[in-house]
This record gives C-alpha cells, sequence and structure tokens, in this order.
C-alpha cells in the first residue's frame, strides 16, 4: 500500500480505474469539467496494476472503482466523490490541493 499512497500524493487529484468502468470514466469527466486534470491510472493497463489493486482490496477497496486520491488522501469511490459534488464541498477539497485555481 506504500507505493500507492505514494503514487497517490505525487499529483492533486490521482484516480486508479479500469478502463471498462463507466462510473470510473464519469468521475473522471466530472473532474475535467471543473477544469483539474486528474491523473488516471488504468489497472488493468499499467504494468503492475494487478498488484495495486490487490494493496487496495487489502485496504478495505475491494473491487469498487474508481478509487479516487485527492491530495493524497483517500476520498473514496463514485458514490463519495458524487455526494461532495452535490453538497458542494468537492470544489473546495480540489482548491485545497493545488487541483484548482478559481
Amino acid at each position: 500500500m506504500e507505493r500507492v499512497f505514494q503514487m497517490a500524493a505525487e499529483r492533486p487529484v490521482v484516480v486508479f480505474s479500469k478502463s471498462s468502468c463507466c462510473m470510473c470514466h464519469t468521475i473522471e469527466t466530472l473532474f475535467r469539467d471543473f477544469g483539474v486534470n486528474p491523473t488516471v491510472y488504468e489497472l488493468d493497463q499499467v504494468p503492475g496494476g494487478r498488484e495495486i489493486e490487490q494493496a487496495l482490496a487489502r485496504h478495505g477497496v475491494a473491487g469498487d472503482f474508481p478509487v479516487v486520491f485527492i491530495g493524497g488522501n483517500l476520498v473514496g469511490g463514485a458514490n463519495e466523490i458524487m455526494t461532495l459534488h452535490l453538497n458542494g464541498s468537492l470544489s473546495a477539497m480540489l482548491k485545497r490541493a493545488g487541483a484548482l485555481w478559481l
């Protein structure tokens, strides 16, 4: 899991995704609509993706994609991101992480 947290800390918004996941695409599109350029790791396409997926599962994030980190912190999946968006706190979180300047 150390590698996952290291990857997540390298950029303001990091999404661990799967290329065939429609909710992953939806969340990535939401970030882009905000003007955020998330770093996306498609775990079914990147080297070591299976190991990353296993590390996430050991951390209690099993099978639910996307897995989103903002500011190096695990935020959760699509439900958590949409909840933050709908209650108006996603924008502030993105600003604090340095992903959004407006």
